[in-house]
């Protein structure tokens, strides 16, 4: 095969640099093959590209370096194979495994010149992140949403860094609401999923599907002694009976909740179904909606077959797949129809019994799993913006580098790339400021030590491996990385090791190189359903340099008294902004821009969770029926 390269475009100085540096590529899907591609055309040569993913069916139709022979496959590995035919040359190293394992540390990170992310969630966003803060090494952040897209470079000490600026977290429902007085389709579709997962997955405590007996407004109490049996037990028992399953679960709980009085005084009460009943109905009744067959909403018996059917596919599924493995995994998206057509079902007939209107399966679809299409274009257009900003990074030129975005429609000057100037660090940030410091407002007399370290410091502050010493005047270790040390101390409370309101505790993570000092405030009244509150992002004031020499506890390079460039809050992908301008403007969190298209200012949407980004508003789009215009352009 012929091999193609970048020739002759680039000066000499900048041809020998790609050819010598080591770089690595985080990812090898949409945006990860388009990549790779390019950097080897480009002239790089040596290469390290990761991803734990293997190639599904649905790939195939944008991830253009796998075929249908490589279903089921290694992506990084086969993405190795096929680029290595464009340029048998370049040295590849390919890993078929999760960038968070821990033998990917921060002198891992320190072999190269270079990191290109091409991720598509946020706590690997966010690892990624501190390890390149932490090796003091470049990184260039890149992400997609449909026909939106994003690349920005990261800094250590001269930009700010992944988490700087908060990311929208995924709403969350009180558990009551879920289970017992859903107002919203949200409600009921969230119920759905929390029901497979419960009967087909992972079974998780928190998302119990039964009604809640603990719910305050609900005037009926338990026995005591009454055994509860789990949901998945429960339906193993009936072996997945479709019937017995739908009739407990929309009209034996059902009728359950209407004996709880106290809760449809001011509310219209739910009315059960029964599986017998909707069966006399030959055919499904009501289907409305034209167009697409995802864009119909079948009636009650519609849905009563499409619950039957999916459950038996999934328990098939279930059966088939072995006794070494019970679980399933909610893919939330067409990847995975049983499952679709699952909580398609089950959402939609909790809402009717709920008097709400059913939604589409393109509409929960939606909803179920945030859903944005993945465009292949949008991958390719991206993919070549990380290769521009990486040329700039090896010429010496970082402070040329710019956070681009991709816009859906042309500005009023016929742009959809519009450049932004880098931001600098965040003094608020609680990764990345020279002596991270956070808040957190808890009850010490009800929060496990497990609570602190799986909820605080691994799920809210992205740690991996955090060990953590109480600022006591003695040294004691409250929780330790290794193995064995402390895990006696996961089901005590904090107030059991005389942590109390104005404790200190003193959080590392070596894995990622980072310390984090957390201030206690004691609280007996969180509001309900909360178990903490972050109540500040870092300390009020960030410590000037002449504070900070002599004595910098800066996480990352050691030899560094810069501070470091991350953001602040988790999040599973990176947010997509749209501004109006082709002139280069400062992207800061308070800038406002407006498009001629529209007439009224909102909030873009985060690419993961759905929620409105509180970093940056833009006027609104055109309504979602234009997703698929042609934009024509001069």
């Amino acid at each position: 095969m012929v091999t193609l390269q970048l020739v002759g475009s680039l000066r000499k100085e900048l041809a020998d640099s790609l050819s010598t540096c080591r770089v690595l590529v985080v990812g090898a899907g949409g945006i990860g093959c388009e990549l790779l591609k390019n950097v080897v055309l480009t002239g790089f040569k040596n290469i390290e590209v990761i991803d734990l993913d293997i190639i599904d069916v649905s790939n195939l139709n944008r991830q253009f370096l796998f075929q249908k022979k490589h279903v089921g496959k290694s992506k990084a590995q086969v993405a190795k194979e096929t680029v290595l035919q464009f340029c048998p040359t370049a040295n590849i190293t390919a890993y078929h495994d999760s960038i968070m394992n821990p033998d990917y540390n921060v002198e891992f990170f320190r072999n190269f010149m270079l990191v290109m992310n091409a991720l598509d969630n946020r706590v690997a966003r966010n690892h990624v992140n501190r390890m390149c803060l932490a090796a003091d090494i470049p990184l260039i952040e890149s992400g997609t949403a449909g026909y939106l897209g994003q690349v920005t470079v990261i800094k250590k000490g001269l930009t700010e860094c992944y988490e700087c600026q908060p990311k929208p977290t995924q709403k969350t429902f009180p558990g009551c609401t879920i289970r017992n007085t859903p107002s919203e389709p949200i409600h009921c579709i969230v119920w759905a999923k929390y029901l497979f997962n419960q009967l087909f997955g992972e079974e998780d405590a928190d998302q119990e599907v039964s009604p809640d007996t603990a719910d305050p407004e609900s005037c009926v109490l338990w026995d005591g002694d009454i055994k509860r049996v789990s949901t998945k037990d429960w339906a193993r028992s009936t072996g997945y009976d479709p019937v017995k399953l739908f009739n407990k679960l929309f009209k034996d709980d059902i009728q359950y909740l209407l004996t709880m009085d106290k809760l449809w005084k001011k509310r219209k009460a739910p009315l059960p179904l029964d599986w017998l009943e909707h069966q006399k109905l030959t055919c499904p009744q009501g289907v409305t909606g034209t167009g697409l067959k995802d864009q119909q909403v079948l009636g009650v018996a519609g849905y009563c077959q499409l619950f039957s059917r999916s459950v038996e596919t999934l328990h098939f599924m279930l059966v088939d797949k072995g006794d070494g493995a019970e679980e399933l995994i909610w893919m939330g998206n067409c990847d995975d129809p049983p499952a679709m057509d699952f909580v398609t079902a089950a959402a939609n007939l909790r809402m009717y019994i709920f008097s709400m209107n059913m939604k589409s399966r393109f509409d929960i679809k939606s909803m179920a799993g945030n859903i944005i299409p993945a465009i292949a274009t949008t991958n390719a257009v991206i993919a070549g913006l990380i290769v521009l900003e990486a040329l700039k990074i090896l010429s010496g030129d970082v402070k040329q580098c710019r956070t681009i975005f991709l816009n859906k429609q042309p500005n009023p000057r016929k742009k959809l790339l519009v450049p932004c100037a880098l931001d600098p660090p965040s003094a608020n940030c609680y990764v990345c400021a020279s002596k991270p410091e956070v808040t957190v407002k808890l009850n010490v007399h009800k929060t496990l030590v497990l609570a602190l370290q799986d909820k605080i410091l691994k799920e809210k502050f992205g740690m991996v491996a955090p060990d953590v010493q109480i600022e006591d005047g003695k040294g004691t270790i409250l929780i330790s990385s290794e193995e064995g040390e402390t895990e006696a101390n996961n089901c005590k409370f904090l107030s059991d090791f005389a942590i109390r309101n104005g404790s200190r505790l003193q959080v590392d993570d070596f894995l990622q190189d980072y310390t984090l000092l957390v201030n206690v405030i004691h609280c007996e009244n969180l509001e309900k359903d909360v178990e903490f509150e972050v109540v500040g992002d870092a300390p009020d004031k960030a410590p000037t340099r002449s504070q900070e020499e002599g004595k910098n506890v800066a996480n990352g390079n050691k030899d560094s008294s810069e501070p470091s460039t991350s953001s602040e809050a988790p999040a599973e992908q990176n947010d997509i902004l749209l501004v109006d301008s082709d002139e280069e403007a400062p992207s800061s969190s308070t800038m406002a821009v407006s498009m001629e298209s529209g007439g009224h200012k909102r909030k873009l949407h985060d690419a993961e969770t759905g929620e409105a980004s509180a970093k940056r508003q833009h006027l609104s789009q055109p309504s979602a029926d234009d997703d698929n215009d042609i934009i024509a352009l001069d």
